[in-house]
């Protein structure tokens, strides 16, 4: 035993000495603290408290993860403008700056605040009151100078700072000094003599409140006693007031913060500097923010650039003074604006999963997370009714204006307006005051005034010089409009009537049944059959309540797949042309009204699980059985509309409505009805592959697409890499007219390798592919044994890849059509390619034309296509090389013209031009050879469609591209 011990002593005694060790406080990213050494076995309280703030305040919700990557508070932040007021104008101007006004005020820092004043240079510490409107970053601004003091950059005069959280102060519901306020959240300051009172010793203490409305502080001397002595024990409200009383630690300087509903809670009198938080005024700042945001990601990525270009363009949109920079002068739409940015361009298939919903939903979580709109006075209210959720206040007001703004196709509401949706009912004084306190702290912070004016957007004033006010961002409109319906705010008075008489009823049932049950067996049943048709009310209540939701869903399918889309786009691009702008050419607008068609996917995000646990925590609570009765009512709607033929714009639409729903089971049921999805033209970006890749991962694996096209959606090879999973259910396969290269066939290579695909058509046409590349892919030809069709039109493909395919083909026996015209094959690779497929079991054409072929090569194809002889198999292989075989017409003349017709636009015109002269040249010496007068007639007929094609492309007056091609 005591072998054992002797370790165990001199551990301890290793460990004593350690702690007489030079302690270094934390060092935080960019920033190192002074090293403190000590000779005592207590370190200096100071530099424990400074390192423990750092690491509170440093701590970032949890909504700053979908950035990407660590952020600290310091990389990030951007200084709001803060104007010095005066007394006398304290409650100056509280709406936004137009940048072009220059403020009466002069801009201050807070360390320039707690500068002495000539009235405060007696001894006494300085009180300074910094408010602000939601929103515009006092809370942030207090996180920063907090850890700037722990750093040492500001401040640097008081030696102790203590921030509190008055919403902590308010829940406190016993009595305690301000010495144990401070130890109870600070233990290591329990016998800080800065705290003890005792000479001017607190003139180097700093006492910081955060959000002091929620104290409910009284100034009058019958309801908050005197008191000077820190150790004396009362209410944290009666420590507060007696700390900006000047009574309790007269020579202690206090920063408080507060919203502009409360800015007159604090006597003047007690008030040194007052201090407004203006938010970003100028566009520079703004910038400012949304560089540190968007390009901290992207500093060690490949997506600088595009980082760069979003920014520009953000800069732009703002310096025209559009209605996004009139939302930015609040820092919180800032980073909506960012992380909305991120979420449409920095998608990443390794990140958590993010929804555009998820992101409204946390960014007022992050606003008004907690906050109440006041506590009522009435004894009559139930007790879960004292506080009124402001989230749900939100919904009941602004939501409602935002819900008729929706139904009748209206972004901008007047002065009388706003007066009739949001304080038009009020009644008594409670209610009043709450508005009150509404329409000052929170009213702008939804709504501001229209700057904008075009052909969907009213004048600023209307003909009665009344400004319109429409809602800061566009997309708040139609989330607030669906969490309004979704939690059932949009009851008739029959569905009100039918609730409270059906939860009256149900409570007395539940009181009397016992006592029913007892009577029962003395008195006949026929006196109670009665009170049997009291438990028809809640089943009638339910009755009508599953008709409501199923309505809900009525309009969720209704809105989805309106006619009239915004510009013709899907909703994601709307979503981005709001924030960045439209440049160039303005597109043709609809003058029927404005379309919503964020309004149903939004309703669809808000039945997630995840979001519901967010709206929860904001008073807002939706019920699982809403959820459920929603859902069942939409998947019926959903698949009744699928049934029809639906445009790209409202496929990509319904894939971002199934995607915000994060249901697995109601999409795998939605797609069940799908058997094509056609995106052509579709601007592609990562986001809306990983929706597309996500949506289809839903389904089970004997599910699979007939068709996926994605022609013309700009597919690079980053993309393609995130649609891979997706690939695996689709039978054809269109890739058609994008930016794949050689790098991409090697993926196309290894899905082709892959036993589990299943495409049995690949159309690769207009992508840069080059010999390179097609040999690559061809390299997945003999362990592939589902391709049918196979499609290398104008893939730069030479006469190096035209061999490779005909020793390639020997190895894959299922193929059946092969297409390579518009490359760069000559006779002889031609001819090779010819006899390789005729010796193949199942090809059966071949398409060869606008190659660089002479007529002496496209005479031998055709004659190679032929069977040699009646002795061999018989088996004849259709060698499309022009509009004539040999003297005849080409059967497939008409195919090989609206090809070229259909995609003439977008080819080299020069060598479309030159092909069609061949033709007629091939065709009237054809005709030449003809006998009979129908012949030659045909020939004419067919003369004239080339004609007619070659006179389009001379006069530039080709159909649109569509990008549908063999």
């Amino acid at each position: 035993m005591s072998s054992l011990r002797r370790p165990l002593s001199e551990l301890l005694t290793v460990w004593r000495l350690r702690r007489r060790v030079d302690v270094s406080i934390y060092p935080a990213t960019g920033c190192h603290f002074r090293t403190f050494c000590s000779t005592t076995s207590e370190p200096d309280p100071i530099q424990i408290h400074k390192r423990k703030l750092f690491l509170w305040f440093s701590h970032l919700p949890q909504e700053e993860k979908q950035f990407g990557g660590y952020i600290s508070p310091e990389s990030i932040h951007v200084d709001p403008l803060i104007l010095e007021r005066k007394a006398e104008e304290r409650a100056g101007p509280l709406s936004s700056l137009p940048q072009s006004q220059t403020p009466s005020s002069h801009s201050v820092t807070v360390e320039q605040l707690f500068e002495p004043t000539d009235a405060w240079s007696d001894g006494r510490g300085v009180n300074v009151l910094l408010y602000g409107a939601v929103g515009t970053g006092k809370s942030t601004v207090i996180r920063k100078l907090v850890l700037d003091w722990c750093t040492g950059t500001t401040l640097t005069n008081f030696k102790l700072l203590v921030p509190f959280s008055c919403e902590d102060l308010s829940h406190l519901s016993r009595v305690a000094s301000l010495r144990d306020l401070v130890s109870r959240k600070y233990l290591h300051l329990r016998k800080h003599p800065l705290l003890s009172g005792e000479g001017n010793q607190a003139k180097d203490v700093l006492f910081v409140f955060n959000g002091i409305e929620k104290m409910k502080l009284d100034f009058r001397i019958g309801s908050t006693e005197l008191c000077s002595d820190p150790n004396e024990a009362l209410r944290p409200d009666v420590v507060v007031v007696n700390l900006l009383r000047k009574y309790l630690l007269p020579e202690a300087s206090i920063l408080v913060s507060t919203r502009l509903s409360a800015l007159d809670s604090i006597p003047q009198k007690y008030v040194s500097r007052y201090a407004q938080i203006c938010g970003f005024s100028d566009p520079d700042r703004q910038r400012t923010y949304f560089t540190s945001r968007l390009l901290q990601r992207s500093r060690e990525t490949t997506r600088d650039s595009e980082a760069q270009a979003l920014v520009e363009l953000l800069y732009f949109n703002l310096q025209r003074e559009s209605q996004l920079a009139a939302a930015c002068y609040l820092p919180s739409y800032c980073w909506l604006t960012c992380a909305t940015l991120h979420f449409l361009h920095f998608t990443d298939a390794k990140a958590p999963i993010r929804t555009l919903t998820g992101i409204y939903t946390s960014f007022l979580r992050l606003n008004f997370g907690g906050e109440v709109l006041g506590t009522s006075t009435r004894t009559d209210v139930p007790i879960q009714d004292h506080h009124i959720s402001l989230m749900l206040y939100v919904v009941r007001t602004v939501g409602k204006l935002a819900f008729d703004g929706v139904t009748y196709k209206r972004t901008s509401f007047s002065e009388n307006e706003l007066e009739q949706w949001i304080g038009g009912k009020t009644k008594t004084d409670e209610e009043l005051r709450q508005l009150a306190m509404f329409q000052t702290d929170v009213l702008d912070f939804f709504l501001a005034p229209c700057v904008e004016s075009g052909k969907n957007l009213p004048e600023p004033l209307n003909e009665n010089g009344q400004r319109r006010y429409v809602f800061a961002v566009p997309a708040m409109q139609e989330y607030l409009a669906a969490l309004y319906v979704v939690l059932g705010e949009n009851k008739s008075a029959l569905e009100k009537l039918t609730r409270q008489v059906s939860v009256a009823i149900g409570q007395a049932n539940e009181d009397v049944s016992a006592l029913f049950n007892i009577l029962s067996k003395f008195v006949p049943l026929r006196i109670f059959a009665v009170f049997n048709l009291l438990k028809l009310f809640p089943k009638f209540y339910e009755k009508i309540s599953s008709h409501n939701k199923g309505s809900i869903a009525r309009t969720m399918a209704a809105e989805m797949f309106r006619t009239e889309d915004s510009y013709n786009e899907d909703v994601l691009d709307q979503v981005e042309h709001r924030l960045l702008g439209v440049h160039g050419p303005q597109p043709q607008q609809y003058s029927e009204g404005q379309s919503f068609e964020l309004y149903p996917i939004f309703m669809g995000g808000l039945l997630h699980y995840g979001n519901r646990v967010l709206l929860q925590q904001l008073g807002c609570n939706i019920q699982s059985n809403t959820v459920v009765q929603i859902t069942n009512a939409l998947r019926k709607h959903l698949v009744r509309e699928l049934s029809k033929p639906q445009p790209p714009e409202e496929l990509m639409d319904l894939l971002v409505l199934l995607y915000e729903f994060q249901n697995p089971r109601l999409t795998a049921e939605v797609l069940a009805s799908i058997r094509t999805i056609r995106l052509a033209n579709i601007r592609m970006t990562s986001l809306k592959c990983f929706i597309l890749s996500s949506v289809l991962s839903c389904t089970p694996a004997s599910y699979h697409l007939e068709e996926l096209d994605l022609s013309s959606c700009l597919l690079t090879h980053d993309m393609l890499q995130m649609l891979r999973p997706a690939f695996r259910h689709i039978h054809n396969l269109n890739l058609q007219f994008n930016s794949l290269g050689p790098d991409s066939c090697i993926l196309l290579k290894e899905l082709l390798q892959d036993p589990k695909n299943s495409i049995r058509s690949l159309q690769l046409c207009d992508n840069p592919l080059l010999d390179s590349g097609s040999c690559t892919l061809l390299e997945a030809l003999p362990e592939n044994q589902s391709l049918t069709h196979l499609s290398l039109m104008h893939t730069g493909l030479g006469d190096q890849g035209a061999l490779e395919l005909a020793e390639r083909l020997q190895d894959h026996t299922v193929l059946q059509e092969l297409n390579v015209a518009y490359n760069n094959i000559g006779d002889d690779a031609a001819l090779a390619l010819v006899d390789a497929c005729r010796e193949h079991p199942s090809i059966h054409t071949v398409h060869l034309y606008l190659n660089s072929l002479t007529d002496m090569g496209k005479q031998s194809l055709y004659v190679r296509g032929i069977p040699r002889s009646h002795g061999s198999s018989g088996r004849r292989v259709k060698v499309l090389a022009s509009v004539t075989e040999g003297s005849d017409i080409s059967e497939d003349w008409h195919p090989i013209l609206s090809v070229i017709r259909e995609n003439a636009s977008s080819w080299d015109r020069q060598r479309v031009e030159q092909q069609l002269k061949v033709f007629l040249r091939d065709l009237e010496w054809g005709r030449k050879q003809q006998h009979s007068i129908w012949r030659r007639l045909h020939f004419r007929r067919v003369e004239k469609g080339v004609r007619q094609t070659l006179q389009m492309l001379e006069k530039s007056t080709l159909p649109p591209f569509t990008g549908h091609n063999k």
